[in-house]
């Protein structure tokens, strides 16, 4: 009993010696003195709250017909990545990119509907007058994020456009795809050299090395350029549609496969760009994966001929948006909220700690991350230009969508009965209107009016 006494007494001293400041034991790995070291980079605590990492995963030409978690589609890629995102986390319905690229990518980087910053159809420059969301995050997080973008740019040839953005480090190409996979001229902070890696492959690389490099919170826009054509068959061991042949005629007689293979080898390096990050740093990540615009026309499933990418029909601007992650406590959820991809700028502003709810034409929709609740958007809005001049625009509530042609010709669409929109209300044969479909015409083309006024 005297033994036993004693060795409580001695390990309640021991205890207490080591709880003490002075009694730390020497093999402490200095984590206490490098907290209260005013010269280190390491933040003390990243606390999910406050300043979690923000990656953002743009595909390119993705529609829903091409997506896991949309019912479109008959055919579906593998992507067990997106798809645990999917498990984890929120599928938007009904969020409206641009139908072609370089107008989606302009109206996230400054949260601004295309006519505002003349960037209305592809390869339009957008001025760096204006101030990108990395811009407004140095302005107003008094530089708390480190910023990169990573992959597909296309809102310039110049290469110095993205530096003179605001992008702390830039990594990929200008132009809106490359004539190889596997061959094709990487720009790299201004400089030029030619990559053979694969460009999925090469971007998940070099996100990886920049991510591994940040000492305090990150925001990543990661913009792949697949699945976008050429329509190519991508390294073995990416993809699992099995022993495609790689002549051109194959691929030609049958883009599908290749289409979706594609998309096969994206979530295999979006897969392996998250598990090169330790847990924690996953715990602190909000990831947000969307699609730039529709399905090209080549490899649609179920949308009208020619009804896709480069229209403003639904095929071309109804995109997949799926988010998770840090600051998302909804789990295996879908979410019928208007999101138009505007609205990104404001919603990365405000998950970053700005506190910024609305600006431009952007509105945060960061209260559906918990569902704490519903979005307050009631329309969103998209348009096309085009090379001679003039633009379709297109405007929709929850039920009801209006698209103004160029040529002045309308179409109104009842989007709950008729989600491929194959009956246009305003033709010959359905008029007179109903009371309801003309009420609703009359709030879209109002609405449609004072956003443009």
């Amino acid at each position: 009993m005297k033994i036993k006494s004693l060795f409580v007494v001695v390990f309640i001293v021991f205890f207490f010696a080591c709880s003490s400041d002075d009694g730390l034991p020497e093999t402490n790995t200095g984590t206490e003195q490098d907290a209260d070291d005013e010269t280190t980079d390491e933040p003390a605590d990243n606390d999910t709250s406050d300043n979690p990492n923000i990656l953002l995963i743009i595909a390119d030409d993705m529609g829903l017909d091409a997506s896991p978690g949309y019912s479109i589609g008959a055919t579906k890629p593998n992507m067990p990545t997106l798809q645990s995102m999917i498990n984890s986390g929120i599928t938007f319905n009904n969020v409206w990119a641009y139908p072609t690229c370089t107008p989606t990518r302009a109206s996230i980087l400054t949260g601004k509907y295309g006519f505002r910053t003349n960037v209305l159809k592809v390869d339009d420059v957008l001025a760096t007058s204006e101030t990108s969301i990395q811009k407004y995050l140095d302005e107003n997080t008094n530089d708390t994020y480190s910023h990169a973008v990573i992959g597909k740019w296309h809102l310039s040839k110049d290469s110095s456009h993205p530096t003179a953005m605001g992008i702390d480090y830039y990594a990929g190409f200008l132009s809106g795809g490359v004539q190889d996979y596997s061959n094709w001229s990487l720009i790299e902070d201004g400089n030029t050299s030619t990559s053979t890696e694969y460009t999925t492959t090469k971007f998940t690389d070099l996100a990886i090395d920049w991510v591994d490099d940040q000492t305090k919170p990150w925001f990543l826009w990661l913009a792949y350029n697949a699945p976008h054509t050429p329509f190519h068959l991508p390294p073995t061991g990416l993809h699992s549609q099995g022993a495609l042949a790689d002549d051109q005629s194959s691929i030609d007689a049958n883009p599908t496969p290749y289409y979706m293979a594609a998309l096969e080898a994206m979530d295999s390096e979006m897969g392996r760009f998250l598990n090169s990050m330790t847990q924690e740093e996953k715990d602190n990540t909000l990831i947000l994966f969307i699609g730039d615009n529709g399905t090209p026309n080549q490899v649609r499933q179920e949308y009208p001929n020619r009804r896709v990418k480069g229209t403003v029909y639904q095929g071309g601007v109804n995109v997949p948006m799926v988010i998770s992650g840090a600051t998302v406590s909804r789990m295996n959820e879908t979410e019928d909220a208007l999101v138009g991809t505007a609205d990104l700028f404001a919603t990365i502003a405000d998950v970053a700690g700005t506190s910024t709810t609305e600006i431009n034409d952007s509105r945060s929709f960061k209260a559906l991350f918990d569902g704490t609740t519903s979005n307050n958007r009631e329309y969103i809005y998209s348009e096309v230009g085009y090379d001679l001049g003039g633009s379709d625009k297109t405007i929709r509530n929850d039920r009801y969508k209006y698209i103004l042609f160029s040529d002045g010709d309308e179409a109104l669409f009842d989007l709950s009965l008729d989600a491929l929109e194959d009956t246009n209300l305003l033709n010959a044969n359905q008029l007179p209107l109903s009371d309801t479909n003309s009420a609703e015409k009359d709030k879209l083309t109002a609405e449609l009016a004072l956003m443009r006024n």
